[in-house]
């Protein structure tokens, strides 16, 4: 039976429909492969702004460093903290690769993240509603420790990336904070952050300390794999500029912790200094209180000045030594030539001498300037003429910048117009100078009337390559007066320290001679004046040692501090001058001038010899002995055969075995670096003196390489039963009887017959009767030296 073919007219249109889908596909697939394109789009182009990847490299902030190239700044590892909210990401379940819970991981973050729970919290819900990849937390997400990081990642949150980052380490804390400054991260407009000096030398050279950022790309699949047989571009980082100073770490740890036990037992309201080499100009130290922490900017104030370059005062006495030098410069100066003490009438106006114008009787040009009388230098400028004694200011360099390599140099003012103006200057009073200036100026006569520029940068060199881009060099500033007249001024400021009416005597030093002037400056007060009171003065020291050829020079300034009713204003000053004087000087292996012949031997060789035969030969000699090892040849020893050795020294001997560790307790730092290179112990070896502590006992056998931690203290710390005899029991020249302190710590007493006050800096000079500028307000009670 033939079967009748029946039409599906639905079947049919169903099969139309494929087929033209079909063909529509097709079409498409042979369009897109052959133009690259997707509504208009480029299909390359979109996929790589999908997966192309790039990565920063950060290029390292340059290190100042101190003139031995130790580090005073430099960047460090840190890390920041990066959240990642967009769940895609996680292809297991059980293996999150995102933050699943916000509040349970801002709750945690909480804890270790300098930002409340509530902050994180909006951060990551922000991320989550805006659809977001990843998410950062600003400033408190930034700058993590290592140790920090460890933490974190033991909380085992899910989604938490820590990307390598760097941050300014300042290691020694608070060094020379005004001067070398500090840097911080700064966000810019697009969300990327940046290291920028914010003050000192960090702003001052923030271009040449900045490097320039690199970057690599590469490509990545979605989840952030390496695509493979991709090819990367990269782009190196070029790091900043290394930026060597002339400070010298030591020198000025011993400023900062003087500083710091001045501060913390006087509260002075202002404290500056400066060590400097008076015979090239180099800054060796520069310090001022308040200060601050860089790391943290605890305690930065208001005050930004680098007071030491910034700040003008009044000098004070230790201009005198500046009108001494124009005087025997000029051949003015009879040091046995005589005047009467007391009080000095110019015009009007009448000075006094500090202990409120009562004087001395008639005296010695000499013995005033050893008393610091204001009186004497009246008649030592009669003798030099007051236009001849300006040239020499001039000279000096006062009332210009020094050019030191740092801005913002003030310049002082010189008041000159009328006749009392010269005659104050003289002393010290109502003209204004830098610390810096008086550090110039001093040099001259440090270094045999050859002033030297003062300057703070050594060297500037590419990090990478070590080409030295800028090398500074002493410069000489000029030669106000001759290298005999320098000797002569150095004479007679060592006097003001060994004579017995001397007002520096609290300034004499144990092993060393010292040439300088002590000063006591008045300080203006707002609206005009000059503030009164016991402690309300700049109590000051410019000095140098040794005397006869002085190595170093040291300024330091003490404004108001709070001493009791038995001290005087200049012991604080002494308290640091000596004892960074004495220090620095020995750390710069100066020998002492007075210290007599110490008894010596020669040492002998007693390599292959037994430590028994060793040791009873050494004691009979009163040498201490001390062993590394536990058998008996001796290998090597510490000095060498053909040193001498002091009687009472150490020899140490070295034998095969282990060592036990002996008590290092008042071993010097050279003692202890001689055991260290013939034990091959880690010792760790931290301030400068004589060893105070270590962290493991003596007689324990060190196993490994475990660090063993030794403190050192400064001499007059360990023997501190030798410094309270010195300070119970002081010198002859020391004493002082309470009218003498005044020629350390009164003040500079002008005597008035017509009631006239000094003319500061920042008044307006007007008529010449009514401002003989002197601050010539009687101070019957308070005197300035």
């Amino acid at each position: 039976m033939k079967k009748k073919f029946r039409f599906q007219g639905g079947a049919f249109l169903l099969f139309l429909l494929f087929a033209g889908l079909f063909f529509l596909l097709l079409a498409r697939i042979v369009t897109i492969q052959a133009t690259g394109k997707v509504e208009g789009q480029e299909l390359a182009a979109k996929a790589a702004a999908k997966y192309s990847q790039e990565e920063v490299l950060t290029a390292e902030r340059g290190r100042i460093v101190d003139r031995n190239g130790e580090v005073i700044a430099e960047d460090t590892l840190t890390y920041k903290l990066v959240a990642v909210v967009d769940e895609s990401v996680t292809q297991k379940a059980s293996d999150p690769q995102h933050v699943v819970d916000v509040e349970e991981t801002a709750k945690k973050l909480a804890g270790y993240l300098n930002a409340s729970e509530e902050k994180i919290l909006e951060i990551l819900k922000s991320g989550v509603e805006k659809d977001r990849y990843q998410v950062e937390f600003g400033s408190a997400g930034r700058e993590i420790s290592h140790t920090q990081m460890l933490e974190m990642k033991e909380e085992d949150i899910p989604g938490l990336l820590f990307v390598r980052d760097l941050k300014r380490l300042y290691p020694n804390g608070v060094f020379a904070s005004h001067l070398i400054g500090y840097a911080m991260k700064e966000e810019l407009e697009n969300g990327e952050t940046k290291t920028t000096g914010r003050m000192g030398l960090e702003s001052i050279h923030n271009d040449v300390l900045t490097g320039k950022n690199g970057k690599m790309e590469f490509d990545t699949d979605k989840w952030g794999f390496l695509l493979p047989n991709n090819e990367s571009a990269i782009t190196p980082a070029v790091n900043g500029a290394d930026v060597q100073l002339t400070l010298d770490k030591t020198l000025q740890n011993f400023l900062e912790d003087a500083m710091t036990g001045v501060q913390e037992e006087y509260d002075p309201t202002r404290m500056i200094a400066v060590i400097a080499d008076p015979k090239t100009g180099e800054i060796l130290a520069m310090s001022q209180r308040p200060t601050f922490d860089p790391n943290t900017r605890e305690g930065l104030s208001d005050n930004w000045l680098n007071e030491s370059i910034e700040l003008t005062i009044e000098p004070g006495s230790p201009m005198k030594m500046f009108t001494l030098a124009a005087a025997i410069e000029e051949g003015k100066w009879d040091p046995n030539a005589t005047y009467k003490s007391g009080t000095y009438t110019l015009l009007d106006s009448k000075i006094g001498d500090h202990n409120s114008g009562r004087g001395w009787g008639t005296i010695s040009f000499l013995e005033g300037f050893q008393r610091s009388s204001n009186v004497s230098m009246a008649y030592l400028l009669e003798r030099l003429g007051a236009d001849t004694f300006m040239n020499y200011v001039d000279a000096f360099g006062f009332g210009d910048q020094t050019g030191i390599d740092l801005p913002k140099e003030a310049s002082g003012k010189i008041l000159n117009q009328w006749p009392i103006n010269k005659l104050t200057t003289a002393y010290g009073q109502g003209s204004t100078v830098t610390p810096i200036q008086m550090i110039q100026a001093a040099s001259a006569i440090a270094n045999d009337g050859v002033m030297m520029k003062p300057y703070v940068i050594d060297q500037i060199k590419n990090s990478d390559t070590g080409k030295v881009t800028v090398k500074s060099k002493p410069q000489e500033a000029g030669q106000p007066i001759s290298a005999e007249t320098a000797n002569k001024v150095k004479e007679v400021l060592a006097s003001t320290v060994t004579s017995d009416v001397g007002s520096a005597r609290g300034f004499a030093l144990k092993d060393y001679t010292i040439a300088g002037k002590t000063g006591t400056a008045q300080v203006p007060k707002e609206g005009g004046g000059y503030l009164t009171g016991r402690n309300n003065y700049l109590f000051s020291f410019l000095g140098m040692a040794p005397a006869d050829d002085p190595e170093l020079l040291i300024y330091i300034g003490v404004q108001q501090p709070n001493v009791p009713a038995n001290e005087y204003g200049s012991v604080p000053v002494a308290k640091i001058f000596t004892s960074v004087m004495e220090n620095s000087l020995k750390y710069l292996n100066i020998e002492p001038e007075n210290m007599a012949e110490a008894a010596t031997v020669p040492m002998e060789e007693y390599t292959g010899k037994t430590v028994t035969q060793a040791t009873e030969a050494l004691q009979e000699l009163g040498i201490e002995v001390e062993v590394i090892g536990n058998t008996e040849e001796i290998i090597s020893q510490y000095p060498e055969a053909g040193n001498a050795v002091l009687k009472g020294g150490r020899v140490i001997l070295e034998t095969a075995g282990d060592t036990t560790l002996p008590d290092f307790t008042g071993w010097s730092k050279r003692e202890l670096l001689a055991y260290q290179s013939l034990s091959g112990l880690a010792l760790e070896i931290a301030g400068q003196g004589y060893a105070m502590t270590q962290s493991i006992e003596s007689g324990q056998l060190v196993v490994g390489n475990a660090p063993v931690i030794i403190e050192l203290v400064p001499p007059e710390i360990f023997y501190p039963a030798q410094a309270k005899a010195q300070e119970e029991n002081p010198g002859e020249d020391q004493i002082q009887s309470e009218q003498e302190v005044l020629e350390d710590t009164g003040s500079e007493t002008i005597v008035e017959e017509t009631e006239v006050e000094i003319q500061t800096e920042t008044e307006t000079e007007t008529q010449p009767n009514t401002e003989a500028q002197a601050n010539i307000e009687s101070q019957t009670d308070e005197s300035t030296e």
